[in-house]
């Protein structure tokens, strides 16, 4: 396990260098605000899907179908204890924007920043696992995320159904196909989608950085609730997690994989749902930004706590 503690130490700080370098970018007007919503539409709608796909081409095992159904089943598991801890510890308050706090200590950003780091602890075959991660946060966050934010029963079937069409949700099922079926790609085609997915950790960690730069940091670390609700959201949420998964004894990859993705920063689309149930959106953008700083520090400490426990 120290191993994985070494591991996910080096990609944080990594990434970490990724993301001042998109700072910079975008403080020096290289990336602006347009260019990074193009960036991130070619993460989400080519790059993501493509290391998605390329994690299924590989021979089959029944034990890792078996694996997968697991990590489903812990992906709702956990998500459950992240809205426990939600509820129980940030209370109904005219003071605080409750729901925007609550969504942010529930979802984590398990594709941007989960794809990068369960691939370099695990490589592939975590990304195999945490596909089963991005299923169960589609679906949950478009029924109770939406419910957060509306306040009422209002279903966005359309808002799913988009969800659900997604490129890198599309990749689950047809990459599972190839992958029951044994159809492989042709070497120079598998080839050149592995450059592609090359391209995940680096953008991702760009548009990280612009977004990050688009807030008050000085400000956003100047409050006491910022450090509150991000040591509920990267600390105890997901070390909860990792006691919880501990009783199972699933195979470590499988756990740690899972841990790690709800161990990440909070989901960036708590500033999408905020702008579009006219909520505060710089509030979003600040927890955002502040658990992408701090998960430096805590990610490092889930997966040593996770040593002890899995």
């Amino acid at each position: 396990m120290s191993s994985y503690v070494s591991v996910i130490i080096n990609q944080v700080l990594l990434m970490l260098i990724l993301v001042v370098a998109g700072v910079i970018c975008y403080k020096t007007r290289v990336i602006t605000k347009e260019g990074s919503k193009h960036l991130s539409d070619l993460l989400i709608l080519l790059v993501s899907p493509v290391v998605i796909f390329v994690s299924y081409q590989r021979d089959f095992d029944k034990e890792m179908l078996l694996g997968l159904a697991a990590a489903f089943g812990l992906s709702l598991l956990g998500f459950a204890i992240a809205m426990a801890v939600a509820y129980l510890l940030l209370r109904k308050s005219g003071k605080h924007d409750y729901v925007i706090e609550r969504f942010s200590t529930i979802y984590s950003n398990c594709g941007f920043m989960g794809i990068p780091l369960v691939m370099a602890m695990f490589g592939t075959e975590g990304v195999f696992y945490l596909t089963a991660v991005l299923t169960a946060f589609n679906l949950i966050v478009w029924t109770h995320g939406l419910f957060l934010f509306t306040g009422s029963g209002q279903f966005d079937a359309k808002g799913l159904l988009r969800a659900l069409c997604s490129p890198s949700i599309i990749a689950v099922p047809v990459g599972l196909v190839c992958f029951l079926l044994q159809w492989r790609l042709p070497q120079v085609a598998f080839d050149a989608l592995n450059y592609i997915s090359g391209m995940n950790t680096p953008l991702a960690m760009l548009i990280a950085g612009a977004t990050v730069a688009q807030t008050n940091l000085i400000k956003t670390f100047g409050r006491g609730r910022t450090y509150y609700v991000c040591a509920l959201k990267l600390l105890l949420a997901p070390i909860l997690v990792v006691l919880v998964f501990s009783l199972f004894r699933l195979p470590t990859i499988i756990t740690l994989t899972v841990a790690v993705a709800l161990a990440a920063p909070t989901a960036a689309m708590g500033t999408m749902f905020s702008i579009r149930y006219d909520r505060n959106a710089l509030y979003a953008s600040e927890l955002f930004a502040a658990t992408t700083v701090l998960s430096a520090l805590t990610l490092p400490v889930v997966v040593w706590v996770a040593g002890f426990l899995l």
